[in-house]
């Protein structure tokens, strides 16, 4: 038939379309405005621990130390770019749509067809579409034969879905089967694609709960440090210190109390759970996401390609009277059918052969076969060659000689084919229009049609094939008379290997994992009760009410959009949220989460707005990622557990000494020492500490909890004021045997923290770290040699000890180790 249009058959002239281009701009996403390097730079530096560190770095300038000068920028500098990086990396989220979109569209100017970029289409132009053309913008169809799209990537529906004139397509969905054209109504911003785009960049990106708790420890131990140290000058010099040297020693002191090894701690620590997240099919694609995973306590899937394989397969058959069951993966005709196929079930489905158009293409290079053409009916060819059926073989035994297409209307296809003796007559479609044609007894219907429901209920989409032999063709194809029911099969979109136990290991490790789809709610609620989140009774949740997420663990027929304030609900709540998902309906909520996780098969627009990337696309895989982040998050409180307690111990050494006679406990050079041995090799190490056996069998820390919460910070202070005992009784000790008892304080003190860094080590995990034990060791032969190597001791203004001397303040050294030790067996730990 004629295209008719508001502007004509002919479309828009050339005229007006430039007319419009330059009135409305082009049809393409708009690019938020690029971030310039300084601006990011300067959002790094505003951290409240950076900040602390780059005083820090100031004053050992000032200091003459020179080495940990050093360190700290350097600590900064990385942490610094790995920030930069990952800002760089998430912008690029809006950028990936351009993948999504045409390249070019068939559009009809000044009366014939031309080709022309897609971001010269303008409202109005006339476009043609045909199968496998992706829709390039928002269109009204004035023509639509046999047009199904799929839509997946922007409503997460897994079946195509059939389009008729005077209906919208839009921008981004696929044309999988026939052929249309139309008018564009919107382009650019105003699609559904730009409206996606504008979602994905508004959508921002929450601080981690990492980030945000080492942001308020920065704040507090600047404050606590400054203030603590202000009390060691005034009692130094209340004592008769000179105000020079107290000066020097409290400076030395906010050094010390400063853990400026925490960023490289944090860096090692979540560099390793990258690394070994790689391991496990899990690409981080922002280092601070490796922790987050650890602190979650939702997840909310999306169901079409995460929990599901996103593609269709036969599920169940019912074939006479015997119901079959079918495995397999993807449209490969490798699979299980049970029972074994009978006559009745070869029969079923070489008839369903005839009255389809798809075929399944075998893969190139060792990939995986392919549908061509509408994916329901590649399932039904795939079922066939899983049950002995050849499609081609039978298509070409039973030719068609004439056919009636899929009608929405009255939701069936029939086609006519030519045998030996007359004609065959097969048509498929919805069971409630197929067995109205069917002459079977009523018993036989009522049996079909309990299927049918029993099928439908299971969520799956269902398929009736009936046939009819004859010597005449049909007088009309489009409804068939005399047909039998050969029987009804069950079209879905299988579970992915292992989701049916995904549940139980986020329940045993205390995370609640929800389903968010655009998909039906009988689907929806079907696939969930599978997996185990949902049972008969339960709510389903509406888009349109993000409220109902607090309780609700199915949500239907949800928008881009409401998924957004699915999330923002859960988040209001103090939940922290992963997101998955593979489609552009995804990207946007995959940004707000506060940990978006994306399934490598997926969309390229969904895996640059996730900070983890799935390649083997299974949501199990998550469940070994939530352990590494975890051992991660155990790690760093297991580093500030020693090195606070260390740092707590040498301001209260400087604090308490005075008043047991030893005016000035220690010289700066002499913190500085013990500072950079302790806070160096030993605290990186423990950076490496292997997770512990029951990493994935306990809840999820509270949100809000700070990350000295749980009782660390009473643990930090018992900790530092054991070894503030242990170094003041041997220097008390030394004193009173008239040694050198400024050096015994200097080698118990170092020696005491030394011995603590193995006591807060992992316990019972799967493997050792060795790099632990090893850096300590080095560490506590460097502060021996401080104490015996003349070099060294002038730099530090250390006195000889002897090796009786040297064993004395190994042993009480280690007593605070082994008092935590013993603490820790007694409890279990």
């Amino acid at each position: 038939m004629e295209l008719m249009t508001r502007h004509g058959p002919a479309g828009l002239s050339s005229a007006e379309a430039a007319s419009l281009l330059a009135a409305h701009g082009e049809n393409v996403v708009a690019k938020p405005k690029p971030k310039r390097l300084l601006s990011r730079i300067g959002a790094q530096l505003a951290d409240p621990l950076v900040t602390l560190l780059l005083i820090a770095a100031v004053v050992t300038s000032l200091l003459g130390d020179w080495t940990d000068t050093l360190v700290i920028a350097l600590v900064v500098a990385l942490n610094t770019a790995i920030g930069v990086v990952q800002q760089t990396r998430a912008d690029k989220a809006v950028a990936a749509l351009d993948d999504l979109t045409a390249p070019a569209a068939r559009v009809v100017r000044d009366g014939v067809d031309q080709i022309v970029p897609a971001a010269e289409l303008v409202t109005g132009d006339l476009v043609r579409l045909e199968a496998g053309d992706i829709v390039p913008a928002d269109m009204l169809l004035a023509e639509a034969v046999r047009c199904r799209l799929d839509e997946s990537a922007l409503t997460g529906e897994s079946l195509p879905v059939a389009k008729d004139a005077d209906m919208e397509v839009f921008a981004g969905t696929v044309l999988v089967i026939g052929r249309a054209a139309g008018t564009v109504v919107r382009t650019g911003a105003d699609s559904a694609m730009g409206k996606i785009a504008g979602l994905v960049a508004g959508a921002g990106q929450r601080a981690t709960p990492l980030q945000r708790r080492i942001a308020r420890l920065g704040r507090i131990l600047g404050a606590a440090a400054v203030l603590l140290c202000a009390v060691v000058f005034a009692v130094g010099v209340g004592s008769g210190a000179g105000v020079l040297s107290m000066a020097l020693v409290a400076v030395s002191l906010v050094v010390a109390a400063v853990p400026e090894s925490l960023p490289a701690v944090v860096t090692l620590a979540l560099a390793l759970g990258a690394r070994r997240m790689a391991r496990h099919n899990a690409i981080p694609r922002s280092l601070h996401a490796v922790e987050t995973l650890g602190s979650v306590t939702v997840i909310a899937s999306d169901k079409t390609g995460t929990l599901t394989e996103g593609r269709m397969a036969v599920q169940e058959a019912v074939g006479g009277r015997t119901t079959h069951t079918a495995t397999g993966h993807g449209y490969g005709p490798a699979g299980v059918v049970t029972p074994e196929p009978t006559q009745a079930l070869r029969t079923l489905t070489e008839a369903a052969v005839l009255c389809s158009d798809a075929t399944i293409a075998a893969p190139d290079n060792g990939g995986e076969w392919k549908a061509i053409g509408d994916p329901m009916e590649a399932a039904l060819v795939t079922f066939a060659a899983r049950c002995g059926v050849d499609a081609d073989a039978a298509r070409s035994t039973w030719p068609r000689v004439a056919e009636y297409p899929f009608d929405q209307a009255t939701r069936r296809m029939s086609t006519v084919h030519r045998t030996g003796t007359g004609y065959r007559t097969v048509c498929k479609g919805a069971p409630e229009s197929v067995l109205a044609l069917v002459v079977d007894s009523e018993t036989s219907r009522a049996a079909a049609r309990a299927a049918a429901e029993k099928l439908a209920a299971e969520g799956l989409r269902v398929i009736a094939v009936a046939e009819s032999l004859t010597a005449e063709p049909p007088a009309d194809p489009g409804a068939p008379v005399g047909l039998s029911l050969l029987g009804i099969v069950g079209i879905g979109d299988p579970l992915r290997d292992n989701a049916t136990g995904v549940a139980s290991i986020f329940d045993r490790a205390g995370i609640r994992l929800i389903l968010i789809t655009g998909d039906h709610p009988g689907t929806a609620s079907a696939i969930a009760a599978r997996i185990g989140i949902w049972t008969p009774g339960d709510a389903v949740g509406a888009g349109d009410r993000p409220e109902q997420a607090l309780d609700t663990q199915v949500f239907a027929r949800t928008k881009p959009e409401q998924k957004l304030d699915i999330i923002a609900a859960l988040q209001a709540d103090g939940q922290v949220v992963a997101m998955t998902g593979d489609g552009v309906n995804d990207a946007p909520a995959l940004r707000r989460a506060d940990i978006g996780v994306a399934m490598g098969g997926g969309t390229e627009v969904a895996r640059q707005a996730a900070d983890l990337v799935l390649v083997d696309d299974n949501l199990e895989t998550v469940a070994a990622a939530v352990g590494e982040g975890r051992r991660v998050y155990d790690n760093i409180r297991r580093f500030l557990r020693y090195g606070l307690a260390g740092g707590t111990a040498e301001i209260l050494v400087m604090l308490a000494g005075p008043l047991l006679g030893m005016p000035i406990p220690l010289l700066p050079a002499q913190i500085l020492w013990i500072n950079l041995l302790t806070h160096g090799l030993p605290g990186v190490a423990l950076g490496a500490e292997p997770a512990e056996n029951n990493v994935l069998r306990r809840r999820p820390r509270a949100p809000g909890e700070q990350i000295l919460g749980d009782g660390l910070w009473r643990g930090i202070l018992l900790l530092g004021s054991l070894l503030t005992a242990a170094t003041l009784a041997a220097g008390v000790f030394a004193e009173a045997k008239d040694w050198p008892w400024q050096s015994v304080v200097f080698a118990t003190l170092g020696l005491s923290q030394l011995g603590l860094a193995v006591a807060v080590r992992a316990r019972r995990p799967w493997r050792l770290n060795l790099a632990l034990p090893a850096a300590v060791a080095l560490s506590a032969v460097a502060q021996i040699a401080a104490v015996t190597v003349p070099p060294l001791r002038t730099l530090l203004g250390t006195e000889p000890l002897s090796a009786t001397q040297l064993a004395f303040c190994a042993a009480v050294a280690i007593i605070p180790a082994l008092i935590l030790w013993i603490t820790r067996k007694v409890k279990g730990q």
